[in-house]
C-alpha cells in the first residue's frame, strides 16, 4: 500500500478519516477482568485528551497511576480518580520542553525510590508555527522526541525502570513495559537530515503537519533502537518490552493551536468522525496489559492492528546513527 501524505491539516484530517475504514485484521481488546493492582504506571501528558483517557483506563484496572503533566494540577487528577473509582492516582509536574524541569522530575522519582512497571510516553505538541524552547531547540522536536530520550536515559540509568543494560537491576521474569504514542505521519515524513540535526526549523501553518511527521519519525526510529539496545540479541525474551503505536485520529485538544479560521472546520469534523480519547486508549491498554506484549519487544501498532513501522525507522544502521547524533546534541546542551 502506498504511503499516505500528511502535508497539511486537510490531508491529515482526510487520512484520519480513511484510517477509521480500514478492514485489516485486528487484535482483540484485553478483558476488563485483567487487573493491574500493585503495578505503578507513568503516563505523560495525562491532564487531558488521550493521556487522560489512558490514565483512567489503567486506574480502572487498579494501577497506581502517576500522571506527569505540565498543567491541570490537581483538577485532572481528581477527575481521573472520580472516573476510575481509584484513589491511588497522583500528579507530578513536568514541563517536557525544559531540560531543567525534566531533571527535577526524574530526581523526584529516583529519590522516592519509585519503580515503574509501565511508562506510557504520550505527551506531544503541534504548534501552529515554529517555536523554540528555552534551550533554543524547535519545540516539536524537543517535546515529541528529545524529551523522551532524556527522560528514559535518566529512568533507565537510575533503575526507576528496571533493566540490565543501564540500571543493572533487571527484572527479567516480569519485564517492565515502555510504550510510545507515535503517529502514522512518520511514514510520509521527509527524511531525517543528520547534517542539520537539532537545528531549529522555521515553518508556518501550511508546513506544521509536515514537521509533526518528522518529529514522529524521530520518535519511531528511537523506539526501535531503544528496543534493540535494551534487549541485545534477545528480543524474543526481553528484559524490557518496548512498543509503540499510532492510536489513529483522536478527538483531543492537539488541534488547539490551529488557526482561528480553521478551528470552526476542524472541531465538528473531529467531534463527529474521530475517536474519543476513551476509545483511542484501547490499543495502549492492549500493549500495557496483554500477555503477548509482555513476552516480546519492538512491536508497532496502528490502532488495533499490528504492523511494521516505516523502513527508515526500522533500519539498524540508521537507528545507531540517530542515537549517537542525539547523544552528541544533548551533550552540547550539557544534558547528558
Amino acid at each position: 500500500m502506498a504511503e499516505r501524505t500528511h502535508g497539511n491539516p486537510f490531508t491529515a484530517v482526510l487520512s484520519g478519516l480513511l484510517d477509521q475504514r480500514n478492514t485489516e485484521p485486528k487484535v482483540a481488546p484485553v478483558s476488563p477482568d485483567v487487573r493491574l493492582d500493585g503495578r505503578t504506571c507513568l503516563v505523560t501528558g495525562a491532564n487531558s485528551g488521550l493521556g487522560k483517557g489512558i490514565a483512567i483506563r489503567l486506574a480502572k484496572r487498579g494501577a497506581h497511576v502517576i500522571m506527569a503533566c505540565r498543567s491541570g494540577i490537581p483538577e485532572a487528577g481528581e477527575e481521573v480518580r472520580a472516573s476510575s473509582g481509584n484513589g491511588d492516582v497522583e500528579m507530578i509536574h513536568v514541563d517536557l520542553s525544559d531540560f531543567d524541569s525534566i531533571a527535577a522530575f526524574c530526581d523526584e522519582l529516583r529519590d522516592r525510590e519509585i519503580m515503574l512497571d509501565v511508562a506510557v510516553f504520550n505527551a506531544g505538541v503541534v504548534p501552529v508555527t515554529a517555536r523554540k524552547n528555552k534551550h533554543g531547540l524547535e519545540l516539536m522536536f524537543a517535546v515529541n522526541f528529545l524529551a523522551k530520550f532524556v527522560v528514559l536515559d535518566r529512568l533507565l540509568r537510575d533503575g526507576v525502570i528496571p533493566n540490565a543494560v543501564y540500571g543493572h537491576n533487571s527484572r527479567a521474569e516480569d519485564p517492565p513495559r515502555v510504550i510510545f504514542v507515535s503517529s502514522e505521519t512518520h511514514r510520509s515524513s521527509i527524511p531525517i537530515d543528520f547534517g542539520t540535526f537539532g537545528e531549529p526549523i522555521d515553518y508556518g501553518v501550511a508546513d506544521g503537519v509536515k514537521y509533526y511527521g518528522l518529529s514522529k519519525l524521530h520518535l519511531t526510529t528511537y523506539f526501535k533502537e531503544l528496543s534493540r539496545r535494551l534487549n541485545p540479541g534477545n528480543e524474543e525474551d526481553p528484559d524490557v518490552c518496548v512498543h509503540a503505536l499510532c492510536p489513529g485520529a483522536v478527538n483531543s485538544n492537539m488541534a488547539r493551536e490551529a488557526p482561528g479560521w480553521l478551528k470552526p472546520i476542524l472541531a465538528p469534523v473531529m467531534a463527529l468522525f474521530f475517536q474519543s480519547p476513551e476509545k483511542a486508549s484501547i490499543p495502549v491498554d492492549y500493549l500495557v496489559c496483554s500477555d503477548e506484549m509482555g513476552a516480546k519487544t519492538g512491536t508497532y501498532m496502528h490502532m488495533m492492528r499490528v504492523k511494521e513501522p516505516s523502513e527508515a525507522s526500522m533500519d539498524p544502521d540508521n537507528g545507531a546513527l540517530h542515537w549517537s547524533t542525539t547523544e552528541a546534541l544533548l551533550n552540547e546542551h550539557g544534558v547528558l
